[in-house]
C-alpha cells in the first residue's frame, strides 16, 4: 500500500466512524461493532493493510485512547449528580465486576481445567464494562437520567476496578505477597493516591486556566497534563485511570464548587445543573471547560476509531475458532452475574422500572480496556495466555451483541423517560468569570 492510498483509507476509516456514531440512534448498532468489522473485512478478508505492521503499537492506542475517553468522562460530570448517584453506580460497579470475574473463574476452572490464578486473571479480564463503548451509547440511547448516571458512574469506575484487580493478581502469580490485608492496602492507598492527584493537578490547573485559555494551543497544554498525571500517577503506584478521571472532575467543578463555598450570588444554579450526557455538543462553548471537552472528546474519537479498527485488523481466526466456546460459556457467566448484581441491589435503584433494570442487564459491553488488559497479560505471562486477545474479541463481539439488544428494547420505554438536559441549556461560566 502506497502513502496515499494510505491517508485515502485513513480519511474513509473516520468518515466511517463518524457516521456510524450519528446513526446508532437509528440502526442500534454501536459503532464500535462496525469498526472492528472494518478492521475484519480490510485485514484477513481483503487483505489490504498487513496486520503484522500494527502489532506493536495496539497498547498503546488502547491506553492513549482509555485515558482521553475517561479523562472526557471527568469533564462531562456535575458534581451534584455524581454525589447523589455515586452510591448506587459503586455497587452496581463494584458487585457487578466482582461477582462476573467469579463467575467466570469458575467456567475456567471447572469447565478448562485452568489453574486459579489463570482462571481469576481471564475473570479479571473480561469482567467489567467498557467506559469506551457505554460512554457514548449512552449519549445516543433514552434514559431517564437517574438509570444513565449510574450506568455512567459505573462504567467510569469499571475500568479501574479491572487495572486494579489485574494488577494485583499479576503480581499475585509473579510471587507477590497475597495476605488480604496487603492486598485491601494497596487497593485502597492506590485510590486514595489516585484522588488525591488527580484533585490536586485539577486545583492547580482551574488556577492556570484564566491564563492559559487567552493563549494559542492551550489545549495542547492541558493535553500535555492529562499525559503528566497519567504518568506520575502510575510512577507512584497510584491508579492512573482514577487519576485522570478526577482530574477532569476537578477541572469542570471546581469553580462551581469554590462560588458556592462562598455563597456568592448565582451559584445556586450552577450547583444543580445536570450534567450533560444529552447531546449538546451542537451549542457553541464558550466556557473553557466546554472547550475541553469538545477538543479532548475529538481526539479521544480519533484515538478510539484506530484501536478497534486496528484490533479488528488482528482478529487471529484460528484462536477465535479455538476459543469461541469459551467465549460464548464467559458470556453466560456475564449475563448470569449481572442478573443477580442487578436484582440483589434493587433497594439502590428502587425507583427503576422493571424495563429499566432489563436494561441493565444488556448494557454489559466488554471493550477497550479488556483488549488492553488481555494484551497486558499476554506479554507479562507469555505464551501460555496466547489465546487470551482472541478471547477477548469474542466476548467483545458477543457482548456488543447484547448491548444491541439494550438500545432496541430502550425504543420501548415511554416518551417521558427521555433525559431532560435538552430541555434547558447548560449555564456557562464565561472566562472572565474563572478569573475572578
Amino acid at each position: 500500500m502506497n502513502l496515499y492510498a494510505f491517508f485515502a483509507l485513513l480519511g474513509g476509516l473516520l468518515v466511517l466512524a463518524f457516521v456510524a456514531n450519528r446513526l446508532v440512534r437509528f440502526t442500534h448498532v454501536p459503532d464500535v461493532v462496525i469498526l472492528m468489522a472494518t478492521g475484519v473485512l480490510i485485514g484477513p478478508v481483503l487483505h489490504w493493510v498487513d496486520p503484522d505492521v500494527f502489532r506493536g503499537v495496539t497498547h498503546g492506542f488502547g491506553s492513549l485512547a482509555l485515558m482521553l475517553i475517561l479523562f472526557e468522562a471527568g469533564l462531562d460530570l456535575k458534581l451534584r449528580e455524581v454525589l447523589r448517584h455515586f452510591g448506587a453506580g459503586f455497587l452496581l460497579s463494584l458487585f457487578s465486576y466482582l461477582l462476573s470475574g467469579i463467575f467466570i473463574a469458575i467456567v475456567c476452572r471447572f469447565f478448562f481445567r485452568f489453574a486459579w490464578i489463570d482462571a481469576l486473571l481471564i475473570g479479571g479480564v473480561l469482567g467489567c464494562v467498557s467506559s469506551s463503548i457505554l460512554l457514548p451509547v449512552l449519549q445516543q440511547v433514552r434514559l431517564r437520567r437517574e438509570v444513565a448516571v449510574t450506568l455512567l458512574v459505573e462504567a467510569s469506575l469499571g475500568d479501574a476496578f479491572a487495572v486494579l484487580a489485574v494488577t494485583t493478581l499479576l503480581e499475585i502469580a509473579s510471587g507477590g505477597n497475597a495476605q488480604p490485608k496487603v492486598i485491601a492496602w494497596t487497593l485502597a492507598s492506590s485510590l486514595l493516591l489516585a484522588v488525591a492527584a488527580g484533585v490536586l493537578a485539577g486545583v492547580l490547573w482551574s488556577y492556570l486556566l484564566p491564563v492559559l485559555s487567552e493563549q494559542r494551543f492551550w489545549h495542547v497544554l492541558t493535553f500535555a497534563a492529562v499525559l503528566l498525571v497519567y504518568s506520575g500517577v502510575h510512577l507512584l503506584r497510584g491508579n492512573e485511570l482514577i487519576a485522570v478521571l478526577f482530574f477532569g472532575l476537578t477541572l469542570s467543578n471546581f469553580f462551581t464548587v469554590r462560588r458556592r463555598l462562598r455563597f456568592k450570588e448565582g451559584t445556586r444554579a450552577d450547583w444543580f445543573n445536570e450534567m450533560p450526557i444529552a447531546d449538546h455538543r451542537g451549542h457553541a462553548a464558550d466556557e473553557p471547560s466546554e472547550q475541553m471537552l469538545t477538543f479532548h472528546g475529538e481526539l479521544a474519537f480519533l484515538l478510539r476509531t484506530f484501536f478497534f479498527v486496528l484490533l479488528g485488523l488482528l482478529v487471529d481466526w484460528t484462536g477465535l475458532r479455538e476459543n469461541i466456546l469459551l467465549a460464548l460459556l464467559c458470556t453466560i457467566a456475564i449475563v448470569i452475574a449481572r442478573a443477580v448484581a442487578v436484582e440483589t441491589g434493587r433497594l439502590a435503584w428502587r425507583t427503576f422500572t422493571r424495563l429499566e433494570r432489563e436494561l441493565m442487564l444488556w448494557f454489559v459491553p466488554r471493550g477497550l480496556i479488556t483488549a488492553v488488559l488481555g494484551i497486558g497479560i499476554l506479554e507479562a505471562r507469555g505464551t501460555a495466555f496466547e489465546f487470551l486477545p482472541s478471547l477477548a474479541v469474542a466476548v467483545i463481539l458477543l457482548t456488543n451483541a447484547l448491548l444491541l439488544v439494550g438500545t432496541v428494547r430502550a425504543h420501548k420505554l415511554p416518551p417521558d423517560a427521555e433525559a431532560p438536559a435538552s430541555k434547558e441549556p447548560l449555564k456557562t461560566i464565561s472566562t472572565n468569570e474563572l478569573a475572578q
